[in-house]
């Protein structure tokens, strides 16, 4: 009897049986037709196994689950060819670290026996840290004019008080950078030899700081007038034992920090004024009451008047009562946004942020002059889109990198 032999074709040979409805009766088929039709299953099987674990992959991805992990491929192989040289990357050497003040030469002398030679010196440095009290009592001259007049000399320059500057600058520096109480500073100054008390050290903390605030402020107009961008948010934070909130101003040159009871708009054009108090009507002024929706006949009562700069914060509220603004109940507060435009107009008289951007998190009361979504916050965005293809996720991983 001769054998039979049978041939399993490949998938792409009997694709025309995808569309072709299965038999009735299978018995019916002779033994080629059944194994063609059995291969073709196999291969639906595989596609729909492939699509449920595609989905399945999806659905965990969308969920935040954990996917399939990656399994690194065996290092078997590696290990029986020989290890290929390692570079060897030249060791970096610390130098020798040179002290920040001067240096002071003091020779050592040393008994040798007579004809020796001498050889030069061998350097040893040794730095020492002294913290030391000192006490001044100045004398001053106090003389009597013959019309009876007191002149009395006055202090070397930088002394004011009982305390010098660099006692204050000192106190300054361990309260605020290096997190000591009060307690701890008396007693440290006390064990040197300082006469002090708790509550002068307050008032050293707290009392005269017109200097600081000056450098602060100067601080920031150079940081205004300079920087091409400047990036703001703010924060709650308790002042004088009330909520309030501290705003930071400041890029990669310079950083500013205030605390204010309101978060508000205005508050924030205030700020930008650095320390200046004026409200200035101009050409940025009327383009700010437009873009915010002020109505036209007021605005042109607010360019009819003569006055354009106000000193203080009490002329304007009352330039405006004369106008009738505070008597208006209207949407938008033509008061507000009439403020917001003096203020802002003021800051750009001053050349403060003529052509700098302002990057924030989207907070309204940031929304000033050219203004941008800073990288962290838009990136934000990004991670939350829902990507379904290969390509959405490479485009997604491409714009958050």
């Amino acid at each position: 009897m001769a054998a039979l032999h049978f041939f399993l074709p490949r998938l792409d040979s009997v694709r025309f049986l995808a569309d072709v409805p299965p038999p009735s009766n299978l018995s019916d088929l002779n033994p080629r037709a059944l194994e063609a039709f059995l291969v073709e299953l196999f291969g639906e099987v595989a596609a729909l196994e492939e699509i449920v674990s595609e989905q399945r992959e999806e659905i965990a991805r969308l969920k935040g689950l954990k996917g399939r992990p990656t399994i690194k491929p065996s290092g078997m192989n590696n290990a029986t060819e020989p290890p290929k040289p390692a570079k060897t990357a030249k060791r970096r050497l610390r130098g020798k670290v040179a002290p920040r003040v001067s240096i002071e030469d003091q020779i050592v002398k040393v008994a040798v026996p007579e004809a020796s030679r001498f050889k030069g010196y061998e350097p040893f440095l040794v730095q020492v840290l002294v913290i030391s009290a000192r006490a001044t009592r100045y004398q001053r001259q106090r003389w009597v004019t013959p019309d009876g007049q007191t002149i009395l000399a006055p202090l070397p320059e930088g002394i004011d008080g009982h305390f010098g500057p660099e006692l204050r600058r000192f106190v300054l520096m361990q309260y605020h950078q290096g997190q000591s109480t009060l307690p701890r500073l008396a007693t440290f100054l006390r064990s040197v030899g300082m006469a002090i008390s708790k509550r002068q050290l307050q008032r050293l903390l707290t009392d005269k700081q017109e200097d600081f605030v000056a450098e602060a402020q100067d601080v920031l107009r150079a940081g205004l007038k300079t920087s091409p961008y400047v990036s703001v948010d703010d924060t709650g934070e308790r002042h004088k034992a009330k909520n309030g909130f501290c705003t930071q101003v400041g890029n990669d040159w310079f950083t500013w920090f205030v605390t204010r009871s309101s978060k508000s708009r205005l508050n924030f054009l205030d700020m930008l004024r650095a320390g200046n108090t004026d409200y200035v009507l101009n050409d940025a002024a009327y383009g700010w009451l437009r873009k915010h929706a002020l109505s036209a006949p007021l605005i042109a009562d607010l360019a009819d008047q003569p006055e354009t700069c106000f000193a203080d914060q009490a002329a304007w509220p009352a330039h405006l009562d004369r106008l009738g603004f505070t008597k208006l109940d209207v949407t938008p507060d033509p008061v507000r946004v009439a403020t917001e435009g003096a203020l802002w107009s003021s800051v750009q008289s001053h050349k403060f942020l003529c052509d700098a951007v302002a990057l924030s998190d989207d907070a309204g009361q940031f929304n000033v002059g050219q203004h941008a979504l800073c990288w962290v916050h838009a990136e934000r965005l990004v991670h939350k889109l829902d990507t379904f293809t290969d390509r959405h996720r490479a485009a997604q991983t491409r714009v958050a990198a």
